[in-house]
């Protein structure tokens, strides 16, 4: 078992899409995932399960692992929620708005 602390720096909480995409990362597992926050525990796989948590933004959580890949699911995830919900495999390029120059 592996396990790691880590705090959303989002406001807006671990809710909707961010949970989703947290939940799709959780899947490319075979270890057991739980999110741990306020004594209530749930499993990262599931999106009622991590939404019946309530994460707020600002919260501290725990991530633990349990399995073949326990280290590095926990250690990507933790990442996912530090970085304000960035993956690592998303193109994370800047989007160019066309090519239009000043005065033109």
């Amino acid at each position: 078992m592996y396990s790691k602390k880590t705090v959303i720096i989002s406001q807006a909480g671990l809710f909707g899409k961010s949970a989703s995409k947290f939940i799709r990362i959780a899947n490319n597992f075979k270890s057991t995932l739980f999110i741990e926050y306020d004594n209530k525990r749930a499993n990262a796989k599931s999106l009622l399960g991590i939404l019946s948590l309530a994460l707020p933004g600002g919260c501290e959580i725990v991530i633990t692992g349990n399995g073949v890949d326990e280290h590095e699911a926990v250690d990507k995830l933790t990442r996912f929620i530090a970085s304000g919900f960035i993956n690592e495999e998303e193109n994370n390029e800047e989007a160019v708005v066309g090519d239009v120059k000043p005065g033109k």
